[in-house]
């Protein structure tokens, strides 16, 4: 081929959208994020901390204030280790709860999600989170208190920013747009951009004659992550994606009623939806298929 024909051919241009195999055997497509809603995300989260560490700061000068400075040395401990579980635990607490994001990645509309498809557990969020002390904090909190004590040279200096921005810049140098704890947590940032929950799908399905019922159990075995996932899948309406998923639901509940598998999961969605609200009133709130609920 030559150069000219090379040249005319389009450029395949890198796309974000990924499949993700749930442990029944479902794939999910899901949209990574960009690497510059990532920096926003943390750029908002880092105004967070620096706004939480300056009302910290000036609770030490009161304290000093207050004290006499009869025990600065004790204020300034309580004041590392105030700053060291802010800023680790910040990350860790946010993100493992059922929304999987910080306030930043809530802004920029992302969670994190495991890239095997099952759960997000709780090893997987502190090992993502403890990387960044490697990546980001230690270094330039090594660096900072070295400068204030006259101890860091100008290469040291230059050795640490560079070493900082290795880590910053490394989402823009593979395809999958992962920092260097998402490689060894095995997660993924995705898009979660969150619409009414549900309200078209429910009057289309209320338009609809019933079709089919489910009884309590066999909407037990799914939670709020799951019918997030389902109303996806609707609303994208892929014929494959929709066989698929309702084989695996039929397979998960033993039911296998003829009716056509869009008709089967509108319904389905329609009854989990109710359910998972009906529970909800009574205070019982059923995260994903593992929360146990009585």
């Amino acid at each position: 081929m030559d150069d000219a024909t090379m040249a005319r051919r389009p450029k395949v241009q890198p796309t974000l959208e990924r499949g993700l195999v749930t442990p029944e055997g479902v794939v999910l497509h899901l949209k990574l994020a960009s690497a510059g809603a990532r920096a926003s995300a943390f750029m908002i989260d880092g105004l967070i901390l620096i706004g939480c560490i300056v009302a910290l700061t000036l609770l030490a000068v009161l304290a000093f204030w207050l004290l006499s400075a009869s025990y600065p040395g004790i204020i300034a401990v309580i004041w590392l280790l105030f700053f060291f579980a802010l800023r680790n635990f910040y990350f860790t607490w946010f993100e493992s709860g059922s929304r999987a994001a910080t306030w930043g990645k809530r802004a920029m509309k992302l969670r994190v999600v495991a890239r095997d498809g099952g759960r997000l557990t709780g090893s997987a969020v502190v090992a993502r989170n403890l990387m960044r002390e490697v990546e980001v904090f230690l270094p330039l909190t090594f660096l900072g208190f070295g400068a204030a004590q006259g101890f860091v040279s100008r290469w040291l200096m230059i050795l640490g920013f560079a070493w900082t921005a290795i880590f910053l810049f490394f989402p823009l140098f593979n395809r999958d747009r992962l920092r260097a704890g998402d490689l060894i947590a095995g997660t993924w940032v995705v898009e979660n951009a969150r619409r009414d929950i549900g309200t078209d799908l429910i009057a289309d399905q209320a338009a609809r004659p019933a079709a089919i019922s489910f009884s309590a159990e066999e909407l037990a075995v799914y939670g709020q992550f799951e019918l997030q996932r389902l109303e996806a899948v609707l609303r994208r309406d892929d014929p494959t994606t929709i066989a698929s998923v309702a084989d695996a639901i039929r397979g998960k509940i033993d039911r296998w009623d003829n009716i056509n598998d869009r008709v089967f999961l509108d319904a389905y969605y329609v009854a989990l939806r109710g359910e998972l609200e009906r529970k909800l009133l009574f205070g019982k709130r059923k995260r994903d298929k593992f929360d146990t609920i009585a």
